[in-house]
């Protein structure tokens, strides 16, 4: 596979909630069911290469996507519901806001940990993303951005405190880029997303 093919993200769907078994050519096989596949890709641990339970399909054309994103979420592969999000409509959510700082982490914890954890509180916008050096080693802190703020504030209200591989972890509101120490979660924010989930037609297939 070519690293710097640029995916349509028009025509692509997140497909999140995926078992270790299911590989590139099984989620191909599934999804050409709802119309004409140009790639799949699943992203895998640069340590274990094991997959992450999350990946993206790439349709021939938007319609095709929006379609899968209707009929295959939920779908159950290995037993497990999948969700299926336009991967377009995910990367116009990032921008809402919801995005959270989650510090202390103990070394042992990959992504994978993380995104079974936090994922249970609502769909994410992408995989959690764990601050790293340049060797791969974890720096302690990861942020994970979701498609609402009422998903963030319950993963905040659940975790924040808790306890995870022994290590008592903080969850906060990140801060903005650029910002003189500002946060995410701002009311301004609140109110942009609840206008964008009225106006935007797509803002159903974000939510898994």
């Amino acid at each position: 596979m070519v690293q710097k093919y640029e995916r349509n993200q028009d025509a692509s769907v997140y497909v999140g909630n995926l078992d270790e078994r299911v590989t590139d050519e099984l989620l191909w096989e599934l999804m050409v069911q709802a119309g004409p596949v140009v790639s799949v890709h699943l992203p895998k641990d640069r340590v274990t290469q094991s997959t992450q339970g999350f990946g993206f399909c790439e349709f021939q054309g938007a319609e095709d996507a929006q379609y899968a994103a209707q009929i295959m979420n939920m779908v159950k592969l290995f037993g497990k519901p999948l969700r299926v999000n336009m991967a377009a409509s995910d990367r116009r959510m990032q921008d809402v806001g919801a995005k959270l700082f989650i510090g202390n982490l103990d070394p042992s914890i990959d992504d994978k940990l993380l995104y079974d954890t936090f994922g249970a509180f609502g769909s994410l916008v992408q995989a959690p993303q764990i601050a790293r050096e340049a060797a791969g080693q974890s720096r302690g802190f990861a942020f994970v951005s979701y498609t609402t703020f009422e998903a963030a504030d319950l993963a905040i209200q659940s975790m924040d405190g808790q306890y995870l591989a022994n290590k008592q972890i903080n969850v906060q509101y990140a801060f903005k880029k650029d910002s003189k120490g500002e946060r995410h979660g701002s009311a301004a924010e609140r109110m942009l997303a609840a206008q964008a989930r009225k106006n935007d037609p797509n803002y159903q297939y974000t939510q898994g």
